[in-house]
């Protein structure tokens, strides 16, 4: 017999879902939560609701933000002619706080991966396109995970995006073999972004 009560096995199951929590995190956690006072919990509930309903995705490069365009693409004192093309939202984060990069940003949305289903057609290319037709973009940084998906999306984007006068750069190996950006270092970020090398496709 479980000792734990119905609706807390159920907190922890769906505190467990969430990335980064283990399944002991999510029992402490859980257990915290249920002997915490009503009125924190609700505080918590809103502000999780609260910040849900308010956030969005940049209708230009897809970053998180609570207007569109996000203060990045708002900001005229940003390198307009450097775009850097990441996996997802919250890749953009863990770039910023590198402190380093003054360019734009692209979120993909994923990465090429057949078996997984995911197709070129299911990514934000084609809006990366249009925004290389519309804005004085100059050079492209593939930053995205060194894993085989991560691999392969960067060579198909390289040769699907190479055009005269648009250099196609990513981002140096400084990062582990087979992860993503969340996991690297504000320093590791930054050494990776200033050894990017241009990408060739012969």
């Amino acid at each position: 017999m479980n000792p734990i009560p119905e609706p807390v096995v159920s907190l922890i199951a769906a505190l467990n879902k969430l990335p980064g929590i283990g399944p002991r995190s999510a029992e402490r956690i859980a257990l915290h939560i249920v002997q915490a006072d009503s009125a924190v919990v609700k505080q918590l509930a809103d502000t999780m609701l609260h910040a849900r309903e308010k956030i969005r995705f940049c209708t230009t490069c897809g970053a998180l933000t609570e207007k569109s365009p996000c203060p990045i693409c708002a900001d005229a004192r940003r390198e307009a002619s450097l775009v850097c093309v990441v996996e997802r939202a919250v890749d953009i984060l863990s770039i910023e706080k590198s402190g380093t990069y003054r360019g734009i940003f692209h979120v993909l949305g994923g990465k090429i991966s057949p078996l997984d289903g995911i197709e070129p057609e299911d990514l934000r290319i084609a809006e990366l396109e249009k925004r290389l037709a519309q804005e004085p973009i100059k050079e492209v940084i593939i930053a995205l995970g060194t894993d085989v998906e991560g691999d392969a999306t960067s060579h198909y984007l390289a040769k699907r995006l190479a055009r005269k006068g648009l250099k196609i750069s990513r981002i140096a190996y400084g990062l582990p073999a087979g992860s993503g950006l969340e996991f690297a270092d504000e320093l590791t970020l930054s050494r990776a972004l200033e050894g990017r090398r241009e990408m060739t496709e012969k």
